[in-house]
C-alpha cells in the first residue's frame, strides 16, 4: 500500500506539474515548475539590455496584468544576447519570486518570450508561478491564410487577427487578395483593377468596390512586422484571374458563362508584361521573400478551341493544354525570381518542371499523398496545408450545416494531432518541411461573426501543432487548458465555436448562393 500511495502521489505531481503550464499557448518545448510565484504590481520594474529589448520591456510594462496585492519590489528584465546557443526564434524565461529574466539571441525570440509572459500574467491574474522555460518552435512556417477576394473584411479585422496570431506565436499571414470575385489591392499602373476588378464579392457581383490602398497595405505589413509576422501576398495566375480580366479583357484567356475570363491569356507577351508590372508594385509593398500564385485546375476550356492558343502549343511543342499551363508556370516562376523573390505554388506546380531553387510547394490535396512525397523527393521545400484537416471552411462539428463536408469535417482535435498521421511520408526529408498553415476560403464566410466562428478555436490548435514538439503535445491536456484562451477571445469579442460546449452558440449562417466551392 505504501508503494501504491507513493505511485499515486507521483502521478498526481506529474499531472499538476503539467497543468501548471496551462497558461501558455502554445505549450512550450520544455517547462519546469518551481516553488513560489512572482507577483506583478504597480511597483514592478521592467528594463532591457539594448534598444529593441528596451522597446519590448516598455511594451510589456504597459500590457501586463497586475495583481491586486500590495506593491512589492521586483523586476522583469529582457536580454538579447546573440552569443546564446538558441534557435532563431527560441527563448528562455526564468521566473523567480523577485525577478523574471527573458533571454533570446534574436529579436523574434525575445518577442515570443514577451508574448509568453503576457499570457502568464493574463491567465494568472497578475501572479506568475515560478518556472523555467526553454522554448523554440517545431517549424519555421506557422501560418494562417485569409481569403479576402471572395469576401472583404478590412484592415481593423486583419489587425485584430494579427494580434491574436502574435499571442499564439504564429509568424506567417498568407493574404489571398486576388481571385475570381474581386481584386483587393491597389495597383497604380493599372487603376481599373480596383475601379472594376474590386467590384463584387462571392455572393453579390454588384457589391461596391472594396480593396486595400497601397497605404493600407504598408500599414498592415508594418503592423505585422512589429509582431514578428511575415505577410505573404497571393497573386492568382494563370487561373482564378476573372477579376483582372474583367478590368483588362486584353489579357483574358476567353471562355464563356461561368468560366468567362477565368484565365489569363497564356500566349501573349502582353500578359507577361502585365504580370511583371503588377509584381513590381506588389514587391515594393511586401518585404516577404515569397510571392504565392495559383493554378488552372479547371476553367480553361477555351484553351482547347482557341486557334491562337492551339497554334502556340504546336509552335512551342508543348504537347497539350497541360503542357501550356506548365509553360505559363515556368515563366511566372522566372518573373518572380527576376524580382528577387521565390514563388510559392499549390502542389500542381510539382509537374511543371520548375527548379526547386525557384519555388516552394504548398501541399493541399490530402487525398494525393503521392504529390507530397514527389515534392520532397524532387528537392522542393514544402508547406503543409492539406484541406483535411487544415482548411477552415470545412465544418468542425457534426451538427453544423454550412461549409465543406468532403468525407467528414475538420475538428479541433484533427488539427491538433497533425502532422503525426503523415509523419512517415516525410521521414528523411524533415529539413525540407518548412511548416504548416491553416487556410480559410471565404465563399460561405461573409461577416465577422461567421469568420470568427470558422477560425476559432481551430487556429489555437494549429498554433500548438506548428510550435510544440511532438513529445510535448497531448490533446486531452490541450482541451483542458483551452478555456483559458477562450476567455481571452471573449475579451476581444470573438464569436468562436466552443468544442467543450458545442450547443453554447448558434452556428452563423451564410449568404444565399449556389454552393460552388473551390480550392481557391
Amino acid at each position: 500500500m505504501k508503494h501504491y500511495s507513493i505511485l499515486v502521489h507521483l502521478l498526481l505531481w506529474a499531472v499538476s506539474t503539467s497543468l501548471s503550464a496551462q497558461n501558455l499557448f502554445p505549450t512550450p518545448a520544455n517547462y519546469q515548475r518551481n516553488k513560489g510565484e512572482f507577483i506583478i504590481t504597480k511597483a514592478t520594474k521592467t528594463y532591457g539590455n539594448q534598444t529593441y529589448a528596451d522597446k519590448i520591456a516598455s511594451q510589456t510594462s504597459s500590457n501586463l496584468t497586475q495583481s491586486n496585492e500590495n506593491a512589492v519590489a521586483n523586476v522583469i528584465a529582457f536580454f538579447i544576447e546573440p552569443q546564446l546557443k538558441l534557435a532563431e526564434e527560441g527563448y528562455t524565461l526564468q521566473v523567480k519570486t523577485d525577478s523574471i529574466i527573458l533571454k533570446a539571441a534574436t529579436e523574434a525570440g525575445l518577442f515570443h518570450a514577451k508574448e509568453s509572459l503576457l499570457q502568464l500574467s493574463r491567465f494568472g491574474n497578475g501572479k506568475v508561478k515560478c518556472c523555467t522555460i526553454n522554448d523554440a518552435p517545431r517549424y519555421q512556417w506557422r501560418g494562417f491564410m485569409l481569403d479576402e477576394s471572395r469576401h472583404f473584411f478590412g484592415k481593423e479585422k486583419v489587425k485584430q487577427y494579427l494580434d491574436i496570431m502574435a499571442s499564439l506565436r504564429l509568424n506567417v499571414f498568407h493574404w489571398h487578395l486576388t481571385d475570381e470575385p474581386g481584386w483587393r489591392i491597389e495597383i497604380k499602373k493599372y487603376p481599373k483593377l480596383t475601379q472594376i476588378g474590386a467590384v463584387g464579392n462571392y455572393h453579390d457581383p454588384k457589391a461596391p468596390a472594396t480593396f486595400y490602398t497601397q497605404e493600407d497595405i504598408k500599414e498592415i505589413v508594418a503592423y505585422a512586422a512589429e509582431r514578428q509576422i511575415m505577410v505573404v501576398p497571393e497573386f492568382d495566375m494563370p487561373g482564378h484571374a476573372t477579376a483582372v480580366c474583367r478590368a483588362y479583357p486584353e489579357y483574358s484567356g476567353g471562355g464563356e458563362g461561368r468560366w468567362q475570363h477565368f484565365t489569363f491569356h497564356p500566349c501573349r507577351e502582353g500578359t507577361y508584361r502585365f504580370i511583371s508590372d503588377v509584381l513590381d508594385e506588389i514587391v515594393s509593398l511586401f518585404p516577404s521573400p515569397y510571392i504565392h500564385i495559383d493554378e488552372v485546375h479547371y476553367g480553361n476550356q477555351s484553351w482547347f478551341t482557341d486557334p491562337e492558343i492551339q497554334n502556340f502549343i504546336k509552335e512551342k511543342k508543348l504537347v497539350d493544354e497541360k503542357g501550356l499551363e506548365h509553360y505559363f508556370l515556368r515563366r511566372a516562376a522566372d518573373i518572380v525570381a527576376s524580382k528577387g523573390k521565390t514563388m510559392i505554388g499549390w502542389d500542381e506546380i510539382i509537374d511543371a518542371g520548375i527548379s526547386p531553387r525557384k519555388a516552394v510547394v504548398m501541399w493541399w490535396r490530402h487525398d494525393r499523398q503521392h504529390q507530397l512525397v514527389k515534392a520532397l523527393e524532387n528537392g522542393y521545400r514544402v508547406i503543409l496545408t492539406p484541406r483535411r484537416p487544415m482548411y477552415a471552411d470545412f465544418t468542425q462539428f457534426g451538427a453544423h450545416k454550412v461549409g465543406r463536408q468532403w468525407a467528414g469535417y475538420n475538428t479541433i482535435e484533427n488539427l491538433y494531432n497533425f502532422p503525426e498521421p503523415i509523419s512517415h511520408l516525410m521521414k528523411g526529408y524533415e529539413n525540407q518541411v518548412m511548416g504548416m498553415q491553416m487556410s480559410l476560403w471565404t465563399e460561405r464566410v461573409a461577416d465577422f461573426k461567421r469568420l470568427d466562428f470558422m477560425v476559432f478555436p481551430r487556429l489555437i490548435a494549429l498554433a500548438e501543432a506548428a510550435w510544440t514538439p511532438e513529445k510535448a503535445k497531448e490533446c486531452s491536456m490541450f482541451m483542458q487548458r483551452l478555456p483559458y484562451f477562450l476567455k481571452y477571445l471573449d475579451s476581444m469579442d470573438i464569436y468562436y465555436f466552443n468544442p467543450l460546449n458545442p450547443t453554447e452558440r448558434e452556428e452563423p449562417g451564410a449568404p444565399e448562393k449556389e454552393d460552388v466551392l473551390q480550392n481557391g
